[in-house]
Protein backbone atom coordinates (compact mmCIF):
# COMPACT_ATOMS: atom_id res chain seq x y z
CA UNK A 1 0.00 0.00 0.00
CA UNK A 2 1.47 3.40 -0.90
CA UNK A 3 1.09 4.80 2.69
CA UNK A 4 3.46 2.19 4.20
CA UNK A 5 6.57 3.44 2.27
CA UNK A 6 8.35 7.06 3.25
CA UNK A 7 8.65 7.77 -0.05
CA UNK A 8 4.86 8.33 -0.55
CA UNK A 9 4.31 10.38 2.48
CA UNK A 10 2.77 14.32 2.21
CA UNK A 11 5.46 16.90 2.12
CA UNK A 12 7.19 17.80 5.62
CA UNK A 13 6.75 13.83 6.65
CA UNK A 14 10.51 12.84 8.38
CA UNK A 15 11.27 9.43 8.60
CA UNK A 16 12.83 9.58 11.89
CA UNK A 17 11.61 10.32 15.42
CA UNK A 18 13.61 13.45 16.76
CA UNK A 19 10.91 15.13 19.22
CA UNK A 20 10.08 12.60 21.96
CA UNK A 21 7.71 13.27 25.18
CA UNK A 22 7.79 11.46 28.20
CA UNK A 23 5.19 11.75 31.35
CA UNK A 24 7.20 9.64 34.37
CA UNK A 25 11.16 10.58 33.51
CA UNK A 26 11.22 10.41 36.89
CA UNK A 27 9.34 7.07 37.77
CA UNK A 28 11.06 3.58 38.19
CA UNK A 29 10.84 2.72 34.28
CA UNK A 30 10.40 6.33 32.90
CA UNK A 31 13.42 7.39 34.51
CA UNK A 32 15.83 4.42 32.62
CA UNK A 33 13.96 5.37 29.30
CA UNK A 34 14.87 9.28 29.29
CA UNK A 35 18.58 8.45 30.30
CA UNK A 36 18.95 5.91 27.17
CA UNK A 37 17.18 7.80 25.12
CA UNK A 38 19.20 10.69 25.46
CA UNK A 39 22.06 8.90 25.51
CA UNK A 40 21.43 8.33 22.02
CA UNK A 41 21.81 12.06 21.14
CA UNK A 42 19.59 11.75 18.21
CA UNK A 43 16.24 13.23 19.98
CA UNK A 44 14.35 16.57 21.84
CA UNK A 45 13.37 14.82 24.04
CA UNK A 46 10.61 16.35 26.90
CA UNK A 47 9.32 15.45 30.18
CA UNK A 48 5.64 16.50 30.53
CA UNK A 49 5.63 17.46 34.74
CA UNK A 50 2.74 18.79 36.21
CA UNK A 51 2.76 21.98 37.92
CA UNK A 52 4.01 21.01 41.82
CA UNK A 53 5.78 18.16 41.33
CA UNK A 54 8.99 17.46 43.19
CA UNK A 55 9.53 13.96 41.23
CA UNK A 56 13.15 14.35 40.35
CA UNK A 57 13.94 14.45 36.30
CA UNK A 58 17.54 12.72 34.63
CA UNK A 59 19.78 15.79 34.20
CA UNK A 60 19.35 17.65 31.34
CA UNK A 61 16.24 16.59 30.20
CA UNK A 62 13.78 19.59 28.56
CA UNK A 63 10.62 19.95 30.85
CA UNK A 64 7.36 21.11 30.27
CA UNK A 65 5.01 21.98 32.77
CA UNK A 66 0.93 21.67 32.37
CA UNK A 67 -2.07 21.59 34.18
CA UNK A 68 -3.92 18.48 33.97
CA UNK A 69 -7.26 19.48 34.69
CA UNK A 70 -6.38 21.98 31.52
CA UNK A 71 -7.00 20.20 28.30
CA UNK A 72 -5.18 22.95 26.25
CA UNK A 73 -2.66 22.98 28.33
CA UNK A 74 -1.72 19.80 27.58
CA UNK A 75 -2.55 20.01 23.98
CA UNK A 76 0.20 23.09 23.64
CA UNK A 77 2.56 20.86 25.65
CA UNK A 78 2.63 18.07 23.00
CA UNK A 79 2.21 19.74 19.58
CA UNK A 80 5.00 18.86 17.19
CA UNK A 81 6.15 15.70 19.67
CA UNK A 82 6.24 12.40 17.41
CA UNK A 83 5.88 10.15 19.69
CA UNK A 84 5.00 10.09 23.78
CA UNK A 85 5.89 7.91 26.21
CA UNK A 86 3.32 7.26 29.49
CA UNK A 87 4.90 6.26 32.77
CA UNK A 88 2.73 6.49 35.59
CA UNK A 89 2.71 5.34 39.05
CA UNK A 90 -0.38 4.05 40.66
CA UNK A 91 -0.65 6.75 42.52
CA UNK A 92 -1.56 8.48 39.62
CA UNK A 93 -5.51 9.94 39.47
CA UNK A 94 -7.41 7.00 37.24
CA UNK A 95 -8.23 9.76 34.19
CA UNK A 96 -4.72 11.10 33.98
CA UNK A 97 -3.76 8.56 30.89
CA UNK A 98 -7.08 9.29 29.54
CA UNK A 99 -6.41 12.92 29.31
CA UNK A 100 -3.04 12.96 28.03
CA UNK A 101 -4.19 10.07 25.33
CA UNK A 102 -6.90 12.46 24.49
CA UNK A 103 -4.56 15.87 24.47
CA UNK A 104 -1.71 14.06 22.53
CA UNK A 105 -4.51 13.12 19.12
CA UNK A 106 -5.74 16.54 19.03
CA UNK A 107 -1.71 17.68 18.96
CA UNK A 108 -1.13 15.34 16.60
CA UNK A 109 1.31 13.03 18.03
CA UNK A 110 1.19 9.85 16.00
CA UNK A 111 2.78 7.87 18.36
CA UNK A 112 1.91 6.57 22.10
CA UNK A 113 2.97 4.13 24.28
CA UNK A 114 0.69 3.24 26.58
CA UNK A 115 1.17 2.69 30.44
CA UNK A 116 1.35 -0.91 31.23
CA UNK A 117 5.39 -2.53 30.73
CA UNK A 118 4.35 -6.01 31.47
CA UNK A 119 2.01 -8.61 30.54
CA UNK A 120 1.22 -9.87 27.06
CA UNK A 121 -1.50 -7.94 25.72
CA UNK A 122 -2.77 -10.77 23.22
CA UNK A 123 -2.92 -13.45 26.32
CA UNK A 124 -6.16 -12.68 27.00
CA UNK A 125 -6.46 -15.32 29.96
CA UNK A 126 -3.49 -14.43 31.56
CA UNK A 127 -3.89 -10.50 31.17
CA UNK A 128 -7.68 -11.19 32.72
CA UNK A 129 -6.49 -13.70 35.91
CA UNK A 130 -3.85 -11.63 36.57
CA UNK A 131 -5.78 -8.16 36.77
CA UNK A 132 -3.65 -6.25 34.45
CA UNK A 133 -6.09 -6.36 31.60
CA UNK A 134 -8.08 -3.23 32.09
CA UNK A 135 -5.71 -0.67 32.53
CA UNK A 136 -3.82 -2.38 29.51
CA UNK A 137 -6.96 -2.28 27.44
CA UNK A 138 -8.30 0.82 28.21
CA UNK A 139 -4.91 2.58 27.08
CA UNK A 140 -4.93 1.25 24.09
CA UNK A 141 -8.97 1.54 23.53
CA UNK A 142 -7.44 5.55 24.50
CA UNK A 143 -5.27 5.73 21.56
CA UNK A 144 -7.37 3.94 18.88
CA UNK A 145 -10.62 6.35 20.11
CA UNK A 146 -8.27 9.44 18.49
CA UNK A 147 -8.65 7.93 15.58
CA UNK A 148 -5.18 9.05 14.39
CA UNK A 149 -2.29 7.90 17.08
CA UNK A 150 -1.51 3.91 17.12
CA UNK A 151 0.18 2.56 19.86
CA UNK A 152 3.21 0.10 20.81
CA UNK A 153 2.87 -1.63 23.98
CA UNK A 154 6.02 -2.88 25.71
CA UNK A 155 5.57 -6.10 27.11
CA UNK A 156 8.60 -7.19 29.29
CA UNK A 157 6.82 -8.75 32.22
CA UNK A 158 7.89 -8.47 35.63
CA UNK A 159 10.44 -5.67 36.25
CA UNK A 160 13.30 -7.98 37.95
CA UNK A 161 14.80 -5.17 40.23
CA UNK A 162 11.83 -4.05 41.93
CA UNK A 163 10.34 -7.66 41.61
CA UNK A 164 12.76 -8.76 43.79
CA UNK A 165 13.07 -5.50 46.42
CA UNK A 166 9.23 -4.33 46.62
CA UNK A 167 8.08 -6.98 49.22
CA UNK A 168 7.76 -10.49 49.48
CA UNK A 169 4.22 -10.38 47.82
CA UNK A 170 6.47 -10.57 44.74
CA UNK A 171 9.05 -12.73 43.84
CA UNK A 172 9.00 -13.66 47.51
CA UNK A 173 11.74 -12.29 49.15
CA UNK A 174 12.18 -10.72 52.47
CA UNK A 175 15.88 -9.64 52.25
CA UNK A 176 16.12 -8.15 56.09
CA UNK A 177 14.50 -11.29 57.82
CA UNK A 178 16.60 -13.51 55.16
CA UNK A 179 13.36 -15.51 53.86
CA UNK A 180 12.22 -16.56 50.91
CA UNK A 181 8.68 -18.12 50.03
CA UNK A 182 8.99 -20.33 46.96
CA UNK A 183 5.95 -20.96 44.55
CA UNK A 184 5.09 -24.13 44.51
CA UNK A 185 8.79 -25.96 44.35
CA UNK A 186 9.91 -22.35 43.25
CA UNK A 187 11.56 -24.05 40.17
CA UNK A 188 8.68 -22.78 37.53
CA UNK A 189 10.60 -20.83 35.20
CA UNK A 190 9.14 -17.44 34.24
CA UNK A 191 10.28 -14.57 32.03
CA UNK A 192 11.61 -11.18 33.80
CA UNK A 193 13.11 -7.61 32.49
CA UNK A 194 15.67 -5.46 33.78
CA UNK A 195 14.85 -1.72 34.16
CA UNK A 196 18.02 -1.03 32.04
CA UNK A 197 16.74 -3.18 28.95
CA UNK A 198 13.18 -1.67 29.21
CA UNK A 199 15.27 1.54 28.73
CA UNK A 200 17.73 0.05 25.91
CA UNK A 201 14.41 -1.46 24.01
CA UNK A 202 12.54 2.09 24.18
CA UNK A 203 15.55 3.76 22.64
CA UNK A 204 16.07 1.66 20.02
CA UNK A 205 12.70 1.76 19.02
CA UNK A 206 12.51 5.45 18.60
CA UNK A 207 15.74 5.52 16.92
CA UNK A 208 14.67 3.29 14.34
CA UNK A 209 13.07 5.14 10.78
CA UNK A 210 9.59 5.42 11.11
CA UNK A 211 8.35 3.20 7.66
CA UNK A 212 10.52 1.73 5.29
CA UNK A 213 12.10 3.63 2.45
CA UNK A 214 10.39 2.04 -0.66
CA UNK A 215 9.05 -1.50 -1.23
CA UNK A 216 13.23 -2.57 -1.59
CA UNK A 217 13.84 -1.69 2.34
CA UNK A 218 13.64 -4.92 4.20
CA UNK A 219 15.28 -3.20 6.97
CA UNK A 220 13.43 -2.83 10.72
CA UNK A 221 11.11 0.06 10.83
CA UNK A 222 9.33 1.58 14.01
CA UNK A 223 6.27 0.70 11.90
CA UNK A 224 6.62 -2.97 12.12
CA UNK A 225 4.90 -2.55 15.82
CA UNK A 226 1.60 -0.46 14.86
CA UNK A 227 -0.65 -1.14 17.19
CA UNK A 228 1.01 -4.14 18.55
CA UNK A 229 3.58 -5.42 21.45
CA UNK A 230 7.01 -5.09 21.46
CA UNK A 231 8.55 -7.91 22.99
CA UNK A 232 11.53 -7.37 25.35
CA UNK A 233 13.46 -9.28 28.08
CA UNK A 234 16.20 -10.00 30.34
CA UNK A 235 15.95 -13.32 31.82
CA UNK A 236 14.53 -16.63 31.85
CA UNK A 237 14.32 -17.62 35.28
CA UNK A 238 13.43 -19.66 38.30
CA UNK A 239 13.11 -18.26 41.82
CA UNK A 240 15.59 -21.25 42.65
CA UNK A 241 17.75 -18.92 39.85
CA UNK A 242 17.01 -16.22 41.45
CA UNK A 243 18.09 -17.10 45.24
CA UNK A 244 21.28 -18.66 43.80
CA UNK A 245 21.86 -15.85 42.32
CA UNK A 246 21.15 -13.85 45.98
CA UNK A 247 23.13 -16.16 47.81
CA UNK A 248 26.54 -15.24 45.31
CA UNK A 249 25.54 -11.07 45.90
CA UNK A 250 25.21 -11.93 49.55
CA UNK A 251 27.82 -14.27 50.32
CA UNK A 252 25.12 -16.32 52.37
CA UNK A 253 23.68 -19.70 51.67
CA UNK A 254 20.63 -21.78 52.07
CA UNK A 255 21.18 -22.45 55.69
CA UNK A 256 21.35 -18.34 56.33
CA UNK A 257 17.86 -18.16 54.83
CA UNK A 258 14.64 -19.19 56.01
CA UNK A 259 13.10 -20.97 52.94
CA UNK A 260 9.21 -21.51 53.03
CA UNK A 261 6.68 -23.08 50.31
CA UNK A 262 3.01 -21.38 49.09
CA UNK A 263 1.19 -23.22 46.15
CA UNK A 264 0.61 -20.56 43.45
CA UNK A 265 -2.71 -21.37 43.16
CA UNK A 266 -3.74 -21.12 46.49
CA UNK A 267 -1.83 -17.86 46.48
CA UNK A 268 -3.48 -16.32 43.58
CA UNK A 269 -7.05 -17.49 45.93
CA UNK A 270 -5.30 -15.20 48.66
CA UNK A 271 -4.71 -12.60 47.24
CA UNK A 272 -8.50 -12.36 45.23
CA UNK A 273 -9.69 -12.79 48.69
CA UNK A 274 -7.28 -9.64 49.63
CA UNK A 275 -8.64 -7.86 46.86
CA UNK A 276 -11.70 -8.22 47.77
CA UNK A 277 -11.30 -6.77 51.20
CA UNK A 278 -9.73 -3.49 49.89
CA UNK A 279 -6.05 -4.98 51.09
CA UNK A 280 -3.79 -2.78 48.85
CA UNK A 281 -1.30 -5.92 48.82
CA UNK A 282 -3.95 -8.15 47.42
CA UNK A 283 -3.31 -6.75 43.65
CA UNK A 284 0.31 -7.75 43.98
CA UNK A 285 0.10 -11.09 45.64
CA UNK A 286 -2.48 -11.76 43.05
CA UNK A 287 -0.68 -10.80 40.06
CA UNK A 288 2.48 -12.54 40.96
CA UNK A 289 0.90 -15.72 41.96
CA UNK A 290 -0.80 -15.99 38.52
CA UNK A 291 2.47 -15.24 36.66
CA UNK A 292 3.94 -17.96 38.44
CA UNK A 293 1.75 -20.56 37.29
CA UNK A 294 3.20 -24.04 35.84
CA UNK A 295 1.52 -23.18 32.70
CA UNK A 296 4.13 -20.30 31.33
CA UNK A 297 2.09 -17.36 30.93
CA UNK A 298 4.96 -15.23 31.18
CA UNK A 299 7.53 -16.80 29.22
CA UNK A 300 7.86 -15.53 25.74
CA UNK A 301 10.87 -16.33 24.57
CA UNK A 302 9.64 -17.23 21.10
CA UNK A 303 8.18 -14.22 20.87
CA UNK A 304 11.21 -12.03 21.44
CA UNK A 305 12.26 -8.71 19.73
CA UNK A 306 15.59 -8.49 21.57
CA UNK A 307 17.52 -9.29 18.38
CA UNK A 308 15.75 -7.25 16.42
CA UNK A 309 16.47 -3.83 18.61
CA UNK A 310 20.17 -4.92 18.64
CA UNK A 311 19.60 -5.52 22.84
CA UNK A 312 22.19 -6.52 24.48
CA UNK A 313 22.69 -10.27 26.77
CA UNK A 314 22.95 -9.09 30.50
CA UNK A 315 24.40 -10.46 33.23
CA UNK A 316 22.19 -12.33 35.89
CA UNK A 317 24.58 -11.83 38.80
CA UNK A 318 25.22 -8.03 38.24
CA UNK A 319 21.20 -7.64 37.84
CA UNK A 320 21.18 -9.05 41.40
CA UNK A 321 23.62 -6.75 42.56
CA UNK A 322 22.04 -4.50 41.52
CA UNK A 323 18.85 -4.92 43.68
CA UNK A 324 20.25 -6.23 46.82
CA UNK A 325 21.81 -2.56 46.51
CA UNK A 326 18.73 -1.15 46.59
CA UNK A 327 17.74 -3.37 49.46
CA UNK A 328 20.82 -2.19 51.63
CA UNK A 329 20.40 1.24 50.35
CA UNK A 330 16.19 1.80 51.71
CA UNK A 331 14.43 1.75 48.52
CA UNK A 332 10.86 2.03 48.63
CA UNK A 333 8.96 1.50 45.81
CA UNK A 334 6.04 3.82 46.56
CA UNK A 335 7.54 7.18 47.59
CA UNK A 336 7.39 8.43 44.12
CA UNK A 337 5.07 10.53 42.56
CA UNK A 338 3.65 10.68 39.20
Amino acid sequence: MAHDYAKNQPAGFTNRIERVAIVGAGGQVGKHIAEEIMKTGKHTLTAISRFGSKSPLPEGIKVTNVDYDNEQSLVDALKGQQFLFISMSVAAPPDTQNKLIRAAGKAGVPWIMPNGYGSDPLNEKYTTENFTRPGMQAGIKAVEDTGFASWIMLSCQHWYEYSLTVADWAYGFDYHNKKVTFYDDGNTPITTTTWLQCGRAAAALVSLKVLPEDENDQSITLSHWRNKPLYVASFKVSQRDMLDSVERATGTSDKDWTIDYEPSKDRWERGKKAMSANDRTGFGTAMYARGHFSNGDTNVQNKLDNDKLGLPKEDFDEATGRAVGMWKSGYNAFGREY
